[in-house]
């Protein structure tokens, strides 16, 4: 049994991949400054990456978990969002309220996508 960890740190790792599957840490965007559009942008560059890294893609997401901390924000990060996934791969997703560990943050999204 094989686990692989990705950027790993004290208190996490960015991503961990097991048995073909790869395991995202939620992802926020580094400029705060940025609108929702922006930081989601942000986001699902650095989800790309992540993927890249672990030879998975934006086509093979499984799940992906949004987390919002102002609902008014939901259309403008849905653009984003809509722009990004491939047309008839859309994952199983739920986007919830929540408050983020930095009052910056505007989104964070978590994904968990197939490898290989």
């Amino acid at each position: 049994m094989t686990i692989q960890r990705f950027d790993t740190g004290p208190r996490m790792s960015e991503m961990t991949v097991h048995n073909g599957v790869a395991y995202l840490a939620g992802q926020v965007a580094e400029d705060v400054s940025l609108d929702i559009e922006g930081q989601t942008r942000e986001v699902l560059a650095a989800i790309d990456a992540l993927l890249a890294r672990a030879g998975s893609h934006k086509s093979k997401v499984l799940r992906a978990q949004i987390f919002l901390p102002d609902l008014a924000d939901f259309a403008g990060m849905n653009a984003v969002w809509e722009a990004w996934v491939e047309p008839g791969h859309t994952p199983a997703r739920a986007t919830v309220q929540a408050a983020l560990a930095n009052s910056g943050w505007k989104v964070e999204i978590v994904v968990t996508a197939a490898v290989g």
